[in-house]
């Protein structure tokens, strides 16, 4: 990757970024830093994985994603690079490439860039960041980056830069000295330096009460469901405040928050029944969706899950964290990806837990099974993988499924 960027004249060090790891929250954390960032007035590149519907998603500026001429010539430009390489370059690393030679293009005046994965030896990690941001710590990719939350939170800390700010979601004590160790200059670490004080449901959303070093924000409006987000946003307030070296005015943070969106994160998409989707794809992922629907849709009483899953996970434990009582049905289906799991194996594991179960192979055509099966006042989620929401998404609209 290194190698690559030095061919395009090393493109990642033209602007500042805030480098951005974690288990779960952080493509919702990177929208709202960039709603934040943009509401100061500066031009803002942002770089996130997966993608839902379309590739060109992973590559932002103002929050709109590159256009397929501008993708095209870019990623032209990268594989001229790419092709006097000895070795070749895999598909992340050319997409983060064009990412990083695309927001110099633009003239960035700050990029929010994701991990893909990890952090320590991923394709992002030629950038310094001014601010690093950790959102949280949980089993996932454990085959890759494991097997221990140790080992996890070792790699994750690898994105933490001598002189930088760390803004530390994680607090478990054990996995929190080692991102204090890793070298960053500030470390601000949430419930102690900053904060979600205050999280109560509101009409599509949340309203928090917010802390940063430098000041408190009462009464933040955020259009996302599901307590979850109120540490994100306080993850995003903080590193927003150490980029700048100051306190956010409260009015602009008002204007940015009401103007995230997450699509794909405990997403409405239909009424009568009441259809939601949410990427939760793995166990604190499930969790923290099963939280959502207690707390936010709980007086509905009977679920319809759509889920598709991809290899590795324990669709039993899946289940029971997204909460197997309230549920209705399961409809498994096969994300589009050669790593998916058979259906068959999702509708075994509903069943063993008494949960009726069938399966329908395609995405779109189970949300369809799903709905016929769910009265008016049920509801139903899909979920499970970002390419099972991703191809269900796309079919809403009519659109081709582009991964």
């Amino acid at each position: 990757m290194s190698e690559l960027a030095r061919l395009l004249g090393d493109p990642q060090d033209a602007y500042p970024v805030i480098h951005l790891t974690g288990t779960n929250g952080k493509g919702s954390t990177a929208r709202m830093l960039t709603c934040l960032l943009s509401a100061r007035g500066l031009r803002v590149g942002t770089y996130t994985s997966p993608d839902l519907e379309r590739v060109n998603e992973r590559l932002a500026l103002a929050g709109r994603p590159i256009d397929d001429h501008d993708l095209c010539e870019v990623l032209a430009r990268v594989a001229d690079a790419a092709s006097v390489m000895e070795d070749s370059p895999t598909r992340f690393e050319i997409l983060t490439a064009a990412a990083f030679s695309w927001f110099a293009d633009e003239a960035v005046d700050a990029a929010v860039v994701e991990v893909g994965l990890g952090g320590r030896r991923d394709a992002t990690n030629i950038v310094h960041g001014r601010v690093a941001v950790v959102t949280n710590v949980a089993l996932d990719h454990a085959e890759v980056i494991g097997p221990s939350l140790a080992d996890i939170a070792t790699e994750k800390a690898g994105i933490v830069e001598p002189g930088s700010t760390l803004v530390l979601g994680e607090t478990e004590p054990a996995l929190a000295s080692i991102f204090r160790s890793a070298g960053a200059a500030q470390v601000w670490e949430r419930h102690r330096e900053f904060g979600c004080e205050a999280n109560r449901v509101a009409h599509g959303g949340r309203l928090l009460d917010l802390r940063t070093p430098g000041a408190r924000y009462p009464e933040v409006y955020l259009p996302l469901h599901g307590v979850h987000q109120g540490d994100n946003a306080a993850c995003a307030l903080a590193a927003a405040e150490a980029f700048f070296g100051a306190p956010l005015d409260p009015g602009v943070v008002t204007e940015a928050m009401a103007e995230v969106t997450s699509p794909g994160r405990m997403e409405v998409v239909g009424r009568r029944p009441l259809c939601l989707l949410d990427g939760a794809h793995n166990p604190a992922g499930a969790r923290a969706a099963g939280a959502t629907l207690d707390e936010e849709f709980g007086a509905i009483r009977r679920r319809v899950v759509v889920m598709g899953l991809l290899q590795g996970r324990d669709p039993v434990e899946m289940l029971e964290a997204l909460g197997v009582p309230p549920l209705g049905a399961v409809v498994a289906c096969r994300p589009p990806s050669p790593r998916a799991m058979p259906p068959a194996e999702v509708a075994a594991a509903a069943r063993r837990l008494g949960v009726a179960a069938e399966v329908v192979d395609d995405p779109v055509a189970a949300l369809a099974r799903a709905r016929a099966r769910a009265r008016s006042e049920d509801l139903v989620l899909v979920t499970g993988s970002l390419y099972v929401v991703g191809a269900v998404r796309a079919g809403l609209r009519g659109r081709p499924h582009r991964p």
